[in-house]
């Protein structure tokens, strides 16, 4: 039975994706198929491969007006092209199917038609032909989905990162990325190297299957509820984390930060489709849950001081620490 403060929890944070299940962390590649149920001290995630949540609105919208801003937050290497209409074709129908009160996708041969009542769309398009879509068939994707995508081609026995539409980046850049191999944009991780993390995960994509499914977990932490922390933003995010470590607000405006990460070998492609869905919830949430309270105090505490550096949270993850613990 659920406590009271546990009773107050969002919808959201009730499908919350709490991350850990020790009190320590550390690299891994903890790939599992997807989609199936976890549950969790709140509640329970992943028995859906795309998550519809009551920010589907919200979001989308931040992302058209990063686009519109910066286009550089989306790219496609020419020869991406039947990949992204193989990411248009193989998630249109995991929509309907998951949410068909409001969406809709049938197809005969290249025509398609999608309906999405949350967006107010209704459109008819033909697979191949951009000119029947509403915008760019990469940012139409995009524009349908909460997640992140990226797509990665695999040639000369290696992954390479060559498009993708990142606008809800953790401290990283599509713009400087993209036409890396696997290897390469993992570059500044530590320790997956020497442990030979991201050779055994991209060893683990190359043999993925036309149409298998695999997800893993992602996690650090921002200040406020700013999906958007890319590299290119850095000026206006960076100096919160220094700001907030006295701020008497810290557990209202620091969020833990997880990103469920789909893996699909794509059907006719053969592309990686790589999705990255945000999930943001702030600490003062998280105490409404005691075992979330406990053990991220605990794992924040003991994280070693190069992981916690990578992922920018030194400056204040021992005070968000003994704030969890403290209570």
């Amino acid at each position: 039975m659920l406590s009271t403060q546990e009773s107050t929890l969002t919808p959201s944070a009730r499908r919350f994706p709490f991350p850990f299940r020790e009190d320590s962390y550390r690299y891994s590649t903890n790939v599992e198929p997807a989609p199936q149920f976890v549950p969790t001290d709140a509640g329970g995630w992943g028995d859906r491969l795309i998550e519809i949540d009551p920010h589907y609105g919200s979001e989308l919208e931040e992302r058209a007006a990063i686009l519109d801003r910066d286009p550089s937050r989306i790219a496609m290497l020419p020869h991406m092209g039947p990949a992204v209409w193989d990411t248009i074709t193989t998630l249109l129908p995991v929509l309907a199917a998951d949410y068909p009160d409001v969406m809709c996708f049938t197809r005969e041969g290249r025509r398609c038609h999608w309906r999405n009542d949350l967006l107010g769309l209704d459109i008819d398009f033909v697979i191949g032909d951009a000119s029947t879509l509403p915008m760019e068939p990469l940012r139409f994707i995009g524009s349908q989905i909460q997640d992140d995508i990226a797509l990665l081609d695999q040639r000369e026995d290696a992954l390479w990162l060559d498009a993708g539409v990142i606008t809800f980046a953790a401290d990283w850049s599509l713009g400087f990325d993209v036409g890396m191999r696997f290897l390469e944009v993992h570059g500044p991780v530590p320790r997956v190297h020497e442990e030979q993390i991201i050779t055994r995960a991209q060893q683990f994509l190359m043999r993925l299957q036309p149409g298998e499914k695999f997800r893993r977990t992602n996690w650090t932490m921002t200040v406020d509820r700013r999906l958007d922390t890319s590299t290119e933003t850095y000026p206006e995010w960076g100096p919160d984390r220094l700001e907030v470590v006295d701020d008497p607000d810290l557990p209202k405006r620091l969020h833990l930060r997880v990103e469920v990460q789909h893996l699909i070998r794509l059907p006719h492609s053969g592309a990686i489709l790589f999705l990255v869905r945000t999930h943001m919830i702030s600490l003062a949430e998280i105490s409404a849950v005691p075992a979330w309270r406990q053990r991220l105090g605990r794992v924040l505490a003991e994280l070693p001081e190069d992981m916690a550096d990578y992922k920018g949270i030194s400056r204040y993850r021992h005070a968000a620490a003994q704030w969890l613990l403290g209570g």
